[in-house]
């Protein structure tokens, strides 16, 4: 079979269609011709289940400054993230929020009329000694929220969308980055998109364990873009669990739920974050959180002596809840079958945020090395990318801050890039090989006996939840590493059933395993060489933070079987490392 090849020449093509990627393409399409390629319809993307809210400093409840949201932000990110870009990021919060209040974002009030905000977890007034509210909220569908009006307002500057199309190779010529091949999800076929400035916000990772809060679609296909280019990632070790995932399903159980008031409890009726973190209680930053709770499992104070805890609400009352919460509550009932209104919901840690992803420096621009040498042309925000916001662990609502933040910062910076060069550079003759015989192997194989792709993908996230969860060592993650180079091997020999190039899911699916059979490799040999505990990374067999050998970031390369890796220093601009209380 050959597979025909479409063409198609934008001054702008962003990929993927959540908060990042939209904002992007808003800044640049009020100048230039700008696309979006979206795997999934962009209302669907990711960032609409991010439920608690957007942190910014405004003050409008209580006294509040950036300085004390930085403080927050470095300390929540054990001190492993740059303070250069913390500082950028929480600075323009205050702009971007009011921005994305004046496109149309529905935020609560305050009585006064102003953006209400409430507090959440890590956040806290006066350099960590004061409670604070700080997140700006639409009950709990903040995401969502944003995500609407954002892609309304692409629609009304005649941004060009390409739904369910699956981005398949980046087209690189001399180091420059000229477009990307895409396939069409739908109807089949493959899509050459010229462009001037390709920008990725293709979002998270965490499908590559098996109890995780991210949607079907977030199987790091940006990270596998990158990697095929020999380009590097950055701190790919540090993934976050979030404590409160609806058991046995993972989905989120917003971190709201606790700002507003929400209990955990053990077995015994106990809030056992008392002996975890007694000032801050449940609002101690994520990976506290989450390791206090996988801990009472592990020493059977789960609820019945089994695998989860519950998040306690009752005492908020039904106004609350239904004004507040009413998502949360929606998703209990029709997951558990539980109302919070009259019952505790049962909740264990869940896979839910990627730190690491493809190094960017400031203005998104994606980076080749440990040092500052961009990529011309690429660039990247969100969750996929790594300006090291988060470092070692994300403070909640400081997420879909960052894809607002960075975001709309790139697409500034293309439109500076793309006033710089008038027209667009050939395309190399080969711009669609690699994206062609990858699909036509696949396609090829429909009918033959082989290993299916269901079962690759099964071992690898019961294996990384086993091997590389909330609790590390050095004989699990070199089992994972093992496992993880086995079912890269097998999966040379995968075969699908379907040939078609018609709505063929099997075929995307493949692809997909592929790219997170490449990227959890990763994970788990970065991991496995970081000996220390540093936010949401905790090895058992190497306990306390080594700011001696470890501050600092990890820069991975995958080279066939091998991974390279570099390490460059983190940016220390106001504070220096100093141990975490809660």
């Amino acid at each position: 079979m050959k597979l025909d090849v479409t063409y198609h020449k934008h001054d702008v093509v962003v990929v993927g269609a959540g908060i990042a990627g939209l904002y992007a393409a808003l800044k640049t399409s009020a100048e230039v011709d700008t696309a979006v390629i979206s795997k999934v319809y962009p209302t669907r993307s990711h960032s609409g289940a991010a439920q608690g809210g957007c942190a910014a400093s405004l003050g409008n409840v209580m006294e509040d400054h950036w300085e004390w949201h930085l403080y927050d932000t470095v300390r929540g990110s054990d001190f492993l993230g740059d303070q250069d870009a913390q500082e950028l990021l929480v600075r323009d919060a205050v702009p971007a929020m009011y921005e994305m209040e004046h496109l149309g974002v529905p935020f609560d009030r305050t009585e006064d009329g102003k953006i209400a905000q409430r507090p959440f977890g890590g956040h806290f007034g006066n350099f960590g000694k004061s409670p604070m509210s700080r997140s700006c909220f639409a009950a709990d569908r903040t995401g969502h929220a944003q995500l609407h009006c954002l892609y309304e307002q692409c629609l009304k500057h005649q941004v060009r969308f390409y739904n369910e199309f699956f981005g398949l190779s980046l087209i690189m010529e001399d180091g420059v980055c000229r477009g990307i091949v895409a396939w069409d999800m739908q109807r089949g076929g493959l899509h050459v998109f010229h462009a001037k400035a390709v920008h990725l916000a293709t979002g998270g990772h965490a499908r590559c364990w098996k109890i995780t809060s991210t949607a079907m679609a977030n199987t790091g296909d940006g990270l596998g873009l990158i990697m095929h280019q020999q380009l590097p990632l950055e701190d790919m070790e540090f993934v976050q669990f979030h404590p409160t995932g609806l058991w046995k399903h993972g989905i989120l159980v917003s971190e709201a739920a606790r700002g507003e008031g929400g209990y955990l409890l053990n077995d015994k009726g106990e809030r056992f974050m008392e002996t975890y973190a007694k000032a801050k209680m449940e609002l101690a930053p994520r990976d506290v959180v989450s390791r206090a709770a996988q801990t009472e499992i592990n020493d059977g104070r789960g609820i019945g002596g089994q695998d989860y805890l519950h998040i306690d609400l009752r005492h908020l009352g039904r106004e609350k809840i239904m004004t507040r919460l009413p998502q949360v509550r929606e998703l209990a009932l029709k997951f558990m079958n539980r109302d919070m209104i009259t019952d505790p919901i049962p909740i264990q840690p869940t896979a839910h945020y990627s730190m690491g992803g493809m190094p960017t420096n400031l203005d998104t621009q994606v980076l080749r090395d440990a040092g500052k040498d961009a990529v011309p042309g690429l660039y990247a925000s969100g969750e996929c990318a790594c300006v090291s916001v988060h470092g070692a662990n994300r403070l909640g609502t400081n997420s879909t801050l960052e894809c607002a933040v960075f975001g709309r910062r790139g697409g500034i910076k293309m439109l500076d890039y793309v006033r710089a060069h008038a027209g667009h550079e050939d395309l190399p003759g080969d711009a669609a090989d690699a994206a062609r015989e990858q699909v036509e192997h696949l396609l090829s194989t429909a009918g033959s006996n082989g290993v299916r792709p269901v079962e690759l993908r099964e071992r690898l996230q019961l294996s990384m939840g086993e091997n590389a969860g909330v609790f590390r060592s050095a004989e699990g993650l070199a089992r994972q590493v093992q496992i993880c180079q086995e079912l890269r091997q097998q999966y040379r020999n995968v075969t699908i059933e379907d040939g078609g190039t018609y709505a063929n899911s099997e075929l995307t699916e493949a692809i997909e395993l592929g790219n997170m059979l490449d990227y959890a490799y990763v994970i788990a040999h970065c991991a496995l060489q970081r000996t220390e505990c540093r936010g949401a990374h905790w090895r058992t067999d190497h306990p306390g933070r080594n700011d001696k050998e470890w501050h600092k970031h990890t820069m991975s390369w995958l080279e066939g079987d091998q991974i390279r890796l570099d390490y460059k220093p983190v940016v220390i601009t106001r504070f220096q490392p100093e141990e975490r209380k809660y």
